[in-house]
């Protein structure tokens, strides 16, 4: 029987060592460059008209920038969004679990909610609130259908522009949260249930340790969305006249007349929050998406063609 002699010896190199031999040549792409380019030149060009044109009036716009009234408006600001936020995640995770218990009671109690605050606007709820006494010109706790009750007081005193901010903030942020929660509840495993009621764990203690804890990783990205949207809509808080930035801003500009400066100055400090929102969303969304293959790499792999 004739052996076959090696391809060494008969003078040819195997097919793969001519692949790793040959130089490698990175893809061009042309027409992704000039786009590139143009976009380059065209925001380029932008921000050279923006920095030159006097109308803007950039001297008013670094004198108010750390004017008091200014800084106590983004003090304002960030209250009412992590009163808000707070008291909407918390609220929008009973709300969650409602909508997810066997109780068909609860399940529709809380699908109740989270259509009615979803289906209207925000404004018309802030509203609503701050002319709550017109309902209710008094609250009391009692039984109904008069039986006994204890007096709080007037409406117009205890629920004041800022309460009225604060619970309609609150509670129109439950609901949008509660179904974030819900869609991170779901993504896990129904092999976590089992393996946990196996081990014997109450209900309470498996949706503490077991669920929510990995449901993190879905609920963070939009949880990060809606706080910085959440910093963005309390600027509607200044119909009721509350100093957030915003109002203040229009305070000020209703005085001096310098109108867009004073938009700008609220603007690069909406800017500046939301920046730093995001650089502690990010870190948030890296610690609880370790382990998962699912984590989006920032370097991707050029494409490259060899050359023959």
């Amino acid at each position: 029987m004739q052996t076959q002699k090696p391809l060494e010896q008969a003078g040819q190199a195997p097919a793969t060592a001519l692949e790793e031999s040959a130089p490698v040549i990175p893809l061009k792409h042309p027409v992704r460059n000039a786009i590139a380019v143009l976009v380059v030149v065209v925001a380029a060009l932008a921000a050279i008209d923006v920095a030159l044109n006097d109308r803007y009036h950039w001297d008013v716009v670094v004198s108010y920038l750390f004017a008091p009234r200014i800084l106590t408006g983004a003090v304002l600001t960030l209250v009412l969004t992590v009163v808000s936020m707070t008291v909407g995640i918390a609220l929008g995770a009973v709300l969650a679990i409602m909508r997810l218990s066997e109780n068909p009671i609860l399940s529709m109690i809380a699908r109740a909610y989270i259509w009615f605050f979803r289906g209207t606007p925000l404004l018309v709820q802030l509203i609503f609130w701050y002319n709550i006494a017109a309902l209710y010109p008094v609250i009391a706790l009692g039984l109904p259908f008069g039986g006994p009750s204890i007096v709080l007081g007037s409406a117009n005193v205890l629920i004041s522009p800022l309460g009225a901010a604060l619970l309609g903030l609150s509670l129109n942020e439950a609901a949008y949260m509660a179904e974030i929660i819900r869609g991170g509840i779901g993504s896990v495993d129904r092999g976590q249930y089992d393996a946990s009621k196996a081990l014997g764990m109450s209900g309470s203690k498996l949706m503490r340790r077991i669920i929510l804890p990995q449901a993190m990783r879905v609920v963070l990205p939009p949880t990060g969305n809606q706080v910085i949207s959440m910093l963005k809509g309390t600027s509607l808080v200044s119909v009721l006249a509350i100093s957030d930035l915003l109002y203040s801003a229009q305070i000020i500009y209703s005085e001096n007349y310098q109108t867009i400066p004073l938009l700008i100055v609220a603007s690069l400090w909406y800017l500046l929050m939301t920046t730093v929102l995001s650089y502690f969303q990010e870190k948030l969304e890296r610690h609880y998406g370790r382990g998962f293959d699912a984590i989006i790499m920032r370097k991707r792999p050029r494409k490259v063609r060899s050359a023959r």
